[in-house]
């Protein structure tokens, strides 16, 4: 997935991007609202994760309530993306205020990594009305478990080439352009070109070899996943 991580808190805002970096995500930074409100405007994301307790640079110490600014604005403009609000345990008004301005869930701090990125993903499972498990020929995704198996034996995958296969598995049967798979490949430190990206997807086409699932390219729209022709 790609993810907005909106946290000016400098010791929570590291360990969640590497927390969510190690589980193979790509994340996108942004510590006010204005940097939150650019990012959201000129790049798509899976999911948002909100920290409502956001400063503002035109209004230092502006605390509770900035973040509610960047979820009206984006609402305001039709954006649908998910987001999971982050609030204080005991500010019953935070979580009223972030669900009432769009937010789609929420989380109260102190919390387990653990329990977040299972909010991430079961946010964007239901964002893309797709199901926990998916099905090609002998290709299965557990999205509770993050993990591939071909015939029941693992596939394991690198990062990049696992959220490849991630996006065009979700669900099978439905194009993906190249600028998706960029963008959800990519952040703004580090763009992934056409020549790395049809690297990855030469490479996954090797491993599905005998798996019934097959990579095909729809020239001047993208990549299918579908089955393998017999």
């Amino acid at each position: 997935m790609r993810i907005l991580l909106v946290e000016d808190d400098a010791v929570l805002r590291d360990v969640m991007l590497r927390s969510l970096g190690d589980a193979g995500h790509r994340v996108d930074l942004a510590q006010s609202v204005e940097d939150a409100d650019h990012l959201w405007r000129v790049q798509p994301f899976d999911v948002v994760l909100l920290d409502l307790n956001l400063p503002a640079r035109s209004q230092p110490g502006s605390g509770m309530g900035s973040g509610l600014t960047v979820l009206r604005q984006a609402r305001s403009r039709g954006d649908r993306t998910p987001v999971l609000v982050l609030t204080a345990r005991d500010r019953t008004e935070e979580r009223i205020a972030g669900l009432d301005a769009g937010a789609d869930d929420y989380l109260g701090k102190p919390f387990d990594l653990a329990e977040v990125e299972a909010r991430l993903r079961a946010l964007a499972r239901r964002a893309q009305g797709t199901d926990d498990v998916a099905l090609l020929g002998q290709l299965k995704l557990d999205r509770k478990a993050r993990r591939f198996s071909v015939g029941g034996a693992p596939l394991d995958l690198p990062a990049r080439e696992f959220e490849v296969l991630w996006e065009l598995m979700s669900p099978p049967g439905h194009a993906v352009s190249k600028r998706t798979l960029s963008d959800k490949l990519s952040n703004f430190d580090e763009s992934l070109g056409d020549n790395a990206l049809e690297a990855f997807i030469s490479r996954l086409r090797k491993k599905l070899v005998g798996s019934g699932a097959a990579i095909r390219t729809l020239r001047g729209i993208g990549y299918l996943l579908e089955a393998e022709a017999a």
